[in-house]
């Protein structure tokens, strides 16, 4: 197989550049960008075609600049599959509730089903499993035509008990930006009630709410071990949207259990 600093070079030969052109080519990069780490000197340059020295996250710019690479493929030469990276995420739990910072930029796969059994019956609760006939591979960036302009997603913290059971520790939330509005009424169930997602100065919260005057109240589920809060609106706290949507395992109460 062939490693990552041969193909660099391979890259550098076809456009017929010499180890000096590189050089002179990543200077002037250092210029605009007023920083000396994007320069890629002689020896430096050698080493990376031919003694396996991965550059820094400098000079790998500079060359992608330079050979008209794609940054996220030659990240892909050195073992860095930037596709994996919510997938690695998703196995590090973080107790506190945040935000998820990954963008719609991040290509690969994704396994789909292409292939449904026709006498299967959507209306009725199937084994999904046993319904595909066929499974195949999605580019994500064909996922960009969905229309998402208004939502974001985040993780619930593995010790984020607020809304547990309804929404669960470890839970994915898909955020509707365009209702950030706290509604006073029109649910007639607590699975009806908007869930609001909220930034304060400490960090991310979500839940119920209520307006009363300047004051906005957070208000767990009533089965969770979490207090009501009260913070000051909207100084002390934003609303970022309703969730509309939760991906979740069924029993973080067994992780919970054994990690206390």
């Amino acid at each position: 197989m062939e490693e990552a600093g041969q193909k660099l070079k391979r890259a550098r030969e076809r456009l017929n550049l010499r180890y000096r052109d590189v050089e002179e080519a990543s200077i002037q990069i250092a210029e605009r960008r007023r920083n000396d780490d994007f320069i890629i000197a002689l020896s430096r340059l050698a080493d990376i075609e031919n003694k396996g020295t991965v550059p820094t996250i400098f000079r790998m710019y500079s060359l992608c600049a330079i050979y008209r690479l794609d940054v996220l493929e030659v990240l892909e030469w050195y073992g860095v599959d930037v596709a994996t990276l919510p997938a690695d995420a998703l196995t590090i739990p973080i107790e506190r509730t945040h935000l998820i910072g990954f963008g719609s930029e991040v290509h690969g796969d994704v396994r789909v089903p292409l292939t449904l059994d026709p006498g299967a019956d959507l209306r009725k609760t199937s084994y999904l499993s046993r319904i595909i006939q066929r499974w195949g591979k999605l580019p994500l960036v064909l996922l960009n035509g969905l229309d998402m302009k208004n939502h974001r997603y985040a993780f619930i913290g593995s010790e984020d008990w607020s809304m547990y059971p309804m929404v669960k520790p470890g839970a994915l939330v898909m955020i509707d930006e365009s209702h950030r509005k706290i509604a006073s009424s029109g649910w007639t169930s607590e699975f009806d009630r908007p869930i609001y997602f909220l930034e304060h100065r400490k960090g991310f919260v979500f839940g119920w709410c209520a307006l009363n005057g300047n004051q906005l109240v957070l208000q767990p589920h009533p089965a969770s071990p979490c207090l009501p809060t009260v913070y000051s609106y909207p100084e002390e706290i934003d609303v970022i949207g309703q969730v509309s949507g939760v991906a979740m395992l069924l029993d973080p109460g067994k992780r919970h259990r054994a990690r206390a």
